[in-house]
């Protein structure tokens, strides 16, 4: 807290931090760090405290201007590092701390393949829990990083890798930027990985990390990298404005990804072999957060009330550059679909105005998406365009409201945006007459609005061009909604006189959406057709149509497991899970190795493993109700997990389960053995 007549949050007003160089090493063994940070500082105006953020933060020697500071009283280290005195407006001030610190949050240590693992998150006001820094996110730094650690592991950090000192058992890493960015976007990762590097058009550097033993899923979970980087430029009309772009995935990750600058981390989850690209592909996440370099990094909102400055932009830009790469018909399928879940939030009372600072992430991200595709519409391409231009380098590198891009929008467009912004950004009702109609600008949603509406799909189809018997052959690449609209209809009419044609039609389709809609529900009077689904390139579709078969066909149980065995589906071990439980519930199947296939799934609840399998493995075990010693120990370690998610789950789980007598006992004395721990 300050102690003059100003708040925290005014502190910029007074101080003005300009660069902050750390020395910074990571203790892997003791997941600890210990390190220096100088920061230089012009005081704007008299003031009689400086407050560095430093939450749990064992600080040290401190000094101002070389000169040493006396000791932190318990309440100072409480409550952040305070340096009172009589601070009077000057420039060029210094500022060093010592530090060490085992952080409880922003900074994780993961085991990953018997080594270890470190990232940051610090999105909100989290990086100040392993760095002393600013918090408020309107003083803008420029950070300068140097990172110790052991040899054989690899580091990133903001910016430009400008030297390695390779020690004997140590390497440090010296890190450098050129430009401010706000305290929350500093970012650290260690870990054993190797890069695969390639150049924009633009000549700026994009370097993909990935661990060494996935380099056969570094062509499909980077795919089209290089086209959006190239995209966003062309698009948006300003240049890059960091040094290089880095993106490195990361075990047990808070969220999809984050967009710290210049360095974004996301989950390894999205690193994908072949088939999974078509069903969980990381080109969305890759193109949100290198949206948020600009509307994020370079200009930052000031406070949640604008968060969609930042969100709302990402996404509607994200949404952009995968209409450039998958067309148009996607595009509005995707805003349909935004459509479809902001008109639900509404119809359950939960919609908030889009410049509310405790909107839900729904609308921040796809209302804020939608905004900004209506105003386009409104100004026109050409003055939108101007206006983003204008707008981030009327602010570079600085902090921004919403006012800031809607005047640049009115000086493009020479129009009054007061209705828009009463519309769009502050009624929390929805204009569900606007977007419908700028909705059917769109063929194939013209289409998909009027198939929902219909019971009869002859005189649909024929009034759009198409024989109706062929309606799901007929229907153009990329006509997933309207193709799964179709056979819906057909599905729930098995009378309906071209039944058997359109079914054998949605069988012989190669759209992966159609055929999981058939894997779903496995259809009478097509076996041979259903079980051809195990075959199909999707791990969502072999999932669907293994449990369904399964379940529909009992006396081919055993075929149905063999044709599987060998699968095992996304990272997250989806089919393999799946498998494992099945073969267990199956009657006579592999009937010697059921203790072989109940070790492997109660092995997958094991930290080692990353906790989208940990999760699957739970739930199967639950399903089987054969939870030994060793997954409930597994369940109570994971109630102490880093990601909120996944220990929410997993205290939900273990309260369940303790109300089993079975269970019951080993859980009271594991959890007092952990509270002992």
């Amino acid at each position: 807290m300050l102690l003059c007549s100003t708040s925290k949050a005014q502190q910029a007003e007074y101080v003005d931090f300009k660069t902050a160089e750390a020395e910074i090493y990571v203790d892997l063994d003791k997941k600890e760090i210990r390190g220096s940070i100088i920061y230089t500082f012009n005081i704007l105006k008299k003031i009689d405290s400086i407050v560095i953020d430093s939450k749990d933060i064992v600080i040290g020697y401190r000094a101002i201007n070389g000169v040493e500071q006396g000791v932190l009283h318990n309440d100072d280290i409480k409550n952040n590092g305070i340096f009172k005195g009589n601070f009077r407006p000057s420039l060029q001030n210094t500022l060093k701390i010592n530090f060490h610190v085992k952080p409880k949050k922003a900074l994780y240590f993961v085991e990953k393949n018997s080594d270890y693992q470190v990232w940051t998150q610090g999105q909100g006001k989290y990086t100040s829990h392993w760095l002393p820094s600013i918090d408020d996110v309107n003083d803008k730094i420029i950070f300068d990083l140097s990172i110790t650690t052991k040899n054989d592991y690899t580091v990133l950090a903001n910016g430009k890798l400008i030297g390695k000192d390779i020690g004997e058992t140590t390497t440090k890493w010296h890190y450098n930027m050129q430009k401010p960015m706000s305290s929350y976007l500093v970012a650290l990762v260690i870990g054993k990985y190797k890069k695969k590097e390639l150049t924009s058009k633009s000549n700026i550097p994009l370097e993909l990390y990935y661990y060494p033993e996935d380099s056969a899923k570094v062509e499909p979970t980077y795919r089209y990298t290089k086209q959006l980087f190239d995209f966003f430029e062309k698009e948006i009309g300003v240049p890059y404005p960091w040094q290089n772009y880095k993106q490195a995935p990361v075990k047990d990750f808070l969220y999809s990804g984050m967009e710290n600058t210049s360095l974004t981390i996301f989950s390894d989850d999205f690193m994908i072999d072949e088939i999974s690209f078509v069903d969980k592909n990381y080109v969305n996440v890759n193109a949100h957060e290198l949206a948020h370099q600009w509307f994020g990094d370079f200009v930052t909102a000031t406070e949640g009330t604008h968060h969609w400055l930042q969100e709302g932009f990402a996404t509607y830009y994200a949404l952009l550059a995968e209409r450039e790469i998958f067309g148009d018909d996607y595009y509005y399928n995707t805003l349909y679909n935004y459509a479809k879940e902001l008109i639900a939030q509404e119809a359950a009372k939960k919609a908030t105005a889009l410049l509310n600072p405790k909107a839900s992430s729904l609308t921040f991200y796809k209302k804020g998406a939608w905004a900004l595709h209506v105003l386009r519409e409104k100004v026109g391409e050409q003055a939108f365009k101007t206006a983003v231009v204008n707008y981030l380098n009327a602010h570079a590198y600085k902090n921004v409201e919403t006012k800031d891009f809607i005047s640049e929008a009115e000086k493009a467009s020479g129009m009054d945006l007061s209705s828009f912004e009463n519309q769009w950004l502050v009624s929390k009702t929805l204009p569900i007459a606007t977007m419908r109609a700028t909705l059917k600008k769109n063929k194939s949603i013209a289409f998909l609005e009027t198939i929902n509406q219909v019971n009869d799909l002859n005189d649909e189809a024929d009034n759009h061009g198409y024989e109706s018997s062929n309606l799901i052959t007929e229907l153009p690449k990329g006509y997933y909604s309207q193709k799964l609209a179709v056979l819906n209809q057909v599905l729930k009419k098995p009378d309906y006189p071209t039944y058997k044609k359109l079914l054998e039609a949605a069988f012989s389709s190669e759209d992966i959406k159609v055929r999981q809609l058939l894997a779903r529900v496995i259809p009478d009077g097509f076996k041979i057709q259903n079980e051809s689904l195990l075959a199909d390139p999707s791990y969502i579709t072999k999932e669907l149509a293994l449990m369904n078969l399964w379940s529909k066909f009992p006396q081919d149980r055993a075929k149905y497991l063999d044709a599987t065995k060998e699968v095992i589906g996304f990272n997250n071990k989806n089919i393999r899970c799946l498998w494992l439980t099945l073969a267990l519930l199956t009657r006579d199947y592999d009937l010697e190795l059921n203790s072989v296939y109940i070790k492997e799934l109660t092995d997958y609840t094991s930290s080692k493993y990353g906790f989208q399998v940990r999760q699957n493995a739970f739930s199967y075990l639950k399903n089987l109700q054969i939870f030994d010693y060793k997954s409930l120990a597994n369940l109570v370690e994971a109630t102490r997990h880093h990601n909120w998610r996944f220990k929410s789950y997993a205290k939900d789980l273990l309260k369940s389960l303790s109300e089993e007598e079975k269970y019951k006992e080993i859980i009271i004395n594991l959890q007092e053995e952990l509270k002992t721990e």
